[in-house]
């Protein structure tokens, strides 16, 4: 059985709660830090104020990116991986921490959107891609290079990936589709192994990891978004004929956090 642990509340507080080298691979998409009255998106074709919520409004950025990336290095194994995705907003804050931090920088990888938003300011280009960094604890880490090629018709997995972004499933506004976090999982993890999003928003980590067969611990600080999440990996599907193990750190955890 999949053990899902859900949680709600500040990332920062409950991953320092977490124990040392407890956690296989983590999936995070911090905020953008975009919201505010000087900031406009496109929406249903039309130019609109950026207000995605209180969630992306961060006082200082950078000192945030420390924070939170510092105590995903502490709770991450030796082997372990983590994968951030961002634009250019927040992205070469994210690189600079990442190496600042120790962490060993593995690929920078360009999701491209072919069905991107149209840009309405007549100054720049349209947006159509987003920036994943991957990086790991040390130099030795866990990465699945031929279920890569597998995935990829029998040739090397380039760090440029096509994924259309599909319509969303919630009203969360950066929600990423299943297709990108299914072949992260899969290339960062194996089955068994525990994920963490720090960031998990409307829960898509969660629905896939746990039908790949990985065992999902979530953090949200948005309420609304926090039982979205809950709902929606509750009803994910398990994989089949697939027999998992708790590990011993998720036992632990489960006492103080929230479990499906």
């Amino acid at each position: 059985m999949v053990e899902v642990i859900l949680k709600k509340g500040d990332c920062v507080e409950i991953l320092k709660s977490m124990p040392d080298k407890s956690i296989n691979m983590v999936f995070a998409d911090p905020p953008y830090n975009l919201s505010g009255e000087n900031h406009i998106t496109c929406q249903n074709g039309k130019k609109v104020k950026c207000n995605k919520g209180n969630w992306d409004i961060i006082e200082n950025i950078d000192k945030f990116n420390y924070e939170w990336l510092k105590e995903c290095k502490r709770v991450l194994k030796d082997e372990g991986t983590i994968w951030v995705s961002g634009t250019l907003h927040n992205h070469p804050s994210i690189g600079f921490f990442l190496k600042k931090l120790g962490f060993w920088l593995i690929n920078d990888i360009v999701w491209f959107k072919p069905n991107g938003p149209p840009q309405l300011q007549p100054n720049r280009l349209a947006p159509s891609t987003e920036l994943i960094w991957l990086a790991s604890k040390s130099k030795k880490y866990y990465f699945d290079y031929y279920k890569a090629k597998e995935l990829n018709g029998g040739k090397q997995m380039r760090n440029l990936w096509t994924i259309t972004a599909k319509r969303h499933i919630t009203n969360h506004p950066t929600e990423k589709p299943e297709d990108l976090l299914e072949r992260i999982i899969y290339l960062g993890s194996k089955e068994n192994d525990v994920i963490l999003d720090p960031f998990m928003g409307s829960g898509t980590t969660g629905v896939v990891a746990k039908r790949l067969g990985r065992h999902f611990i979530g953090v949200e600080i948005d309420k609304c978004f926090f039982e979205i999440a809950k709902d929606r990996i509750k009803c994910a599907l398990e994989p089949i004929s697939v027999e998992l193990t708790v590990p011993r750190n998720v036992e632990l955890l489960i006492q103080t956090m929230i479990k499906i």
